[in-house]
C-alpha cells in the first residue's frame, strides 16, 4: 500500500514491477502493475474552504484493490468492460493519439478523444498491462488514468463537472452529479506524491502531459519502484 506508508498486506514479497522482453531479436517493452484507489477527500478533512455544501463529505476507504479483480490481469474478460476497444485497434486511432498528447501538453487533455490517454498512450485495455512500456513514472501515469476511466464505466465514479453555460433553471446538471460512465479527462488533474513528491516542481498536471516534464528522479531501484497519485477533480457547486 505505497500510499499508506508502504503497509504490507499478507505475507507475499514478491515484487510486482516492470521488464522487458525479447522475442526473435525483437525488443518488446512490456509492463505489469498492480494499482489501489483510495477515497481521500483532504480538504474536506483539513477544512481548507469554509463552503462544506461543495465539499465531498466523506470518509476514508480503500475503493479498489486489482488484485481481487480477476479483470485485471486478463484481457479477454477485459473486452467485457470496453468492447468498443476493436474499434481503436488500429494505425490511425493510435497516431490519432498525437493530437491528445500536444493538447494535454499544451493547456487541457481532449474529452473527444476517450480511448488515447495523452502522451502515455492508449486507454485501452482497463489493465494493468503496457505493450508501450518506457519508464515506470509513465507506466504508472498510464495506469492512474486507465483506473479512473475504469471507475467511471462500472458507475463508481460520478461527474461532477459540466459546461460552465449550463442553464442553473433549464435541466442542467451543474448543481448535481450526473452518472458519468465515459471519463471526462479535463475533469481531473494528477500530482505525485510517492516515491517523490512533485509539489515543489510542477505541482499537479493535467492527464496525458509529457511525463517528460516531472519524470526526472522519480524512478530509482528499490524504493523508486513504486508509484503514488494524489487525483485533484474539478467540481462546479452551486450553494444555494
Amino acid at each position: 500500500m505505497t500510499n499508506l506508508g508502504g503497509i504490507s498486506l499478507g505475507s507475499d514479497t514478491r515484487r510486482i514491477s516492470s521488464f522487458n522482453r525479447s522475442y526473435d531479436d525483437r525488443h518488446v517493452h512490456d509492463s505489469f502493475y498492480h494499482v489501489h484507489y483510495y477515497i481521500y477527500p483532504l480538504i474536506y478533512w483539513l477544512e481548507l474552504i469554509t463552503d462544506f455544501v461543495c465539499l465531498e463529505q466523506s470518509s476514508f476507504d480503500i475503493a479498489y484493490m486489482s488484485e481481487f479483480d480477476v479483470t485485471w490481469n486478463d484481457e479477454k474478460l477485459q473486452s467485457l468492460l470496453n468492447p468498443e476497444a476493436f474499434l481503436f485497434a488500429n494505425p490511425v486511432a493510435q497516431s490519432s493519439c498525437a493530437l491528445d498528447c500536444a493538447s494535454s501538453t499544451a493547456r487541457l487533455p481532449l474529452d473527444s478523444m476517450f480511448w488515447c490517454a495523452g502522451c502515455y498512450g492508449n486507454m485501452y485495455p482497463f489493465s494493468g498491462a503496457n505493450a508501450d512500456h518506457v519508464g515506470g513514472v509513465q507506466s504508472s501515469s498510464l495506469l492512474g488514468v486507465r483506473i479512473i476511466a475504469k471507475m467511471h464505466r462500472t458507475g463508481l465514479a460520478q461527474g461532477t463537472s459540466t459546461d460552465e453555460n449550463t442553464s442553473l433553471t433549464g435541466g442542467g446538471k451543474l448543481c448535481r452529479k450526473s452518472r458519468a460512465l465515459k471519463i471526462k479527462k479535463s475533469q481531473y488533474k494528477l500530482q505525485m506524491v510517492n516515491p517523490k513528491s512533485t509539489s515543489d516542481s510542477i505541482g499537479c498536471w493535467p492527464l496525458g502531459l509529457s511525463d517528460m516534464l516531472y519524470s526526472s528522479f522519480k524512478e530509482y531501484p528499490h524504493d523508486g519502484q513504486d508509484w503514488g497519485y494524489l487525483l485533484w477533480r474539478k467540481v462546479n457547486c452551486c450553494g444555494g
